[in-house]
């Protein structure tokens, strides 16, 4: 490698000095053959035609170039060949024969290039195929027939580059007339009607034109200087609003400028594209939709196969489809988003207090039940009954039933202290409430963050689910039809019920994002964000599930955190119990009355971070629409 990189330097600075050998000698043809040449037309050097044979310098145009010149000598001195080059660019168009100018450029030129190559060799030492690449590309930009730099950027281009992008592909191309005129610059000074305006003008570049029944027979005037013939074409339309169009390489149509003219003039064309890798249908889509709006299409349909779309328009329209599909197949942004979820829950029970029986249940209980529920044989007393005439021996199975339930029954009121008093039928019973004392505290905190990272392209939604899938009955299968068949499955217990209908509802954290990023790296985003649950409640069999959810769009800078989303949910419950007026004394309500106090407090906060991965130049060439 060092070898080759030598030998091509030696061999980059022959070509140098070839080259500035051929421009001296062709500043010398130029500047013999102005001389004899003293007919030719008298043409400003800085009209835009530089080189010209009869290019006269003002004196504004050399002391502009001289001021140019110094500057590119200033700046080649402060090591700035970049700007030194345009500097005597400069110079040299404003004047073209000058031999310090072109020569001080092609020097700083040819050391331009010199360094790009320089670079890229060092970058292929250091295996930095891609950069390499780049600096190559710079070295023929500025010299385009340097072969040492083609060769190196077509090596480094292999070492390194991905599969090239399908990039719009002219499948077939009707071929279109273009005019030819004489490559002069041509002065109008003109008075008269349409049709003598455009015969003199394509009489001056060597053109002929006809004309159709609908140019309209108005006068006109019509004063340019020194302009191209197609610049004078279209300022003679403009003034006459007619239009043009080709009818060989020398014949042109002139026509009212009119929809109707246009449908019927304007030369078509019909393309075929291959359309630029996409990943969703939606590109393909957006792609033609584009295609319509811009260029207001009218033939736009799909291709034969996929991926491919037909356009029948003018040919100007299918060039500038041509560049504009070349640039929406461009690389799209990628952004990395990052996004928490943080849920705090906090319970706290508080149950504080003394109390004091309030509650008092008096009864007529008779001597003779107070008596067998204290020990004696239930059938005896029931005889006892009997025997005395209170209640008749059909009526005994049943009361000694009931006697036996309010016995064994937790919430009797034979299970309770029981007071008596009073004797024969009136004999009473008093039930007691019960003495009790309470002092507990339950307390619970829960946190919970979800973090969840996604990377999508510019346009496209990302969608990401963090959670379970909960499982909800919706139908159960039973036989309702009985049968000999059926009675025996079921009989035999070989019956096996058909799978039941089952609904599939999904919980947890939901995220979609459809991101975009503009020029500055702003990052606009739209959001639709989900948390469900389930409650622990359930309706006739079926859960219960709490729902938040929010959609809503934002834009955000490269980095710049957001909480999108916040949610405060507080519940507060306080009760007491207690004998009436001891509840309204301060210090005596919290012993003597029982305090119940409950806190529930939920908080859920949902903040989302764009970071732009990979950005592309948001800039792209212009698009003109030819007329040639």
């Amino acid at each position: 490698m060092p070898g080759a990189d030598g030998g091509g330097r030696i061999e980059m600075m022959q070509r140098i000095l070839y080259f500035l050998v051929a421009i001296l000698l062709a500043t010398s043809a130029l500047a013999s053959t102005a001389a004899d040449d003293p007919t030719a037309a008298p043409v400003q050097c800085a009209n835009g035609v530089p080189g010209g044979v009869s290019c006269i310098v003002t004196k504004q145009d050399m002391k502009r170039a001289t001021d140019a010149f110094r500057r590119g000598v200033r700046r080649q001195r402060q090591n700035q060949p970049e700007e030194a080059l345009r500097e005597f660019d400069e110079a040299v168009r404003m004047a073209p024969q000058n031999v310090q100018f072109l020569t001080a450029r092609e020097l700083i030129k040819a050391q331009l290039v010199f360094n790009h190559v320089q670079r890229g060799n060092v970058l292929v030492a250091e295996d930095a195929m891609a950069r390499a690449s780049a600096e190559y590309q710079a070295a023929l930009d500025l010299d385009p027939e340097n072969q040492f730099a083609r060769e190196r950027l077509e090596e480094s281009r292999l070492s390194w580059a991905p599969l090239p992008r399908a990039l719009p592909i002219r499948q077939s191309f009707a071929g279109s007339i273009h005019l030819a005129p004489k490559d002069d610059l041509g002065t109008f000074h003109y008075s008269g009607d349409v049709r003598g305006l455009f015969t003199q003008l394509a009489a001056a570049y060597g053109m002929e034109a006809q004309f159709d029944d609908s140019v309209p027979a108005r006068p006109v005037q019509f004063n340019v200087q020194e302009v191209d013939f197609f610049t004078a074409l279209r300022l003679a339309c403009q003034v006459s609003k007619s239009m043009w169009a080709a009818l060989s390489a020398r014949q042109m149509l002139i026509a009212a400028d009119t929809p109707e003219n246009h449908k019927q003039y304007d030369r078509m064309g019909l393309e075929t594209f291959v359309l630029p890798s996409h990943a969703t249908a939606q590109e393909v889509t957006d792609m033609v939709s584009t295609l319509r709006t811009i260029f207001d299409l009218r033939f736009i349909s799909p291709g034969q196969t996929a991926g491919e779309v037909e356009v029948r328009a003018p040919i100007a329209v299918l060039e500038a489809c041509d560049k504009l599909l070349a640039q929406l197949g461009g690389d799209r942004p990628q952004v990395m988003l990052d996004v928490q979820v943080l849920q705090i829950s906090h319970q706290l029970a508080k149950d504080v207090g003394v109390h004091v029986p309030n509650t008092f249940n008096m009864y007529n209980i008779p001597a003779a039940a107070l008596a067998g529920l204290a020990g004696q044989n239930l059938q005896q007393l029931i005889n006892q009954l009997i025997a005395s005439g209170g209640i008749n021996q059909a009526g005994s199975t049943a009361l000694s039933g009931l006697l036996a339930q309010l016995g064994g029954q937790q919430n009797s009121i034979f299970s309770q202290p029981l007071a008596t008093f009073g004797g024969g039928l009136t004999f009473m019973g008093l039930s007691l409430d019960q003495f009790t004392a309470a002092l507990s505290l339950n307390e619970s905190w829960a946190r919970s963050l979800d973090h969840v990272t996604l990377r999508s392209g510019q346009g496209n939604d990302a969608t990401f689910h963090l959670g379970s899938r909960y499982p909800i009955l919706n139908a159960s299968y039973a036989p309702i039809y009985n049968s000999p068949q059926i009675s025996q499955v079921l009989g035999n217990q070989t019956y096996v019920p058909p799978f039941p209908s089952v609904s599939y509802e999904d919980l947890g954290l939901s995220v979609k994002v459809k991101p975009a990023v503009h020029w500055d790296h702003a990052v606009s985003m739209q959001l639709e964000l989900q948390v469900r649950s389930l409650t622990g409640v359930s309706n006739n069999g079926v859960p219960v599930i709490s729902n938040r959810e929010y959609k809503g769009s934002i834009n955000l800078k490269d980095g710049e955190p957001a909480v999108i989303a916040g949610e405060v949910s507080r519940t507060d419950t306080i009760s007491m119990s207690g004998i009436p007026g001891l509840g309204g004394i301060p210090l005596l309500n919290q012993a003597m009355v029982s305090n119940t106090r409950q806190e529930d407090d939920d908080e859920l906060m949902i903040v989302i971070t764009p970071h732009v991965l990979a950005d592309v130049n948001r800039t792209t060439p212009e698009i003109w629409l030819s007329e040639k």
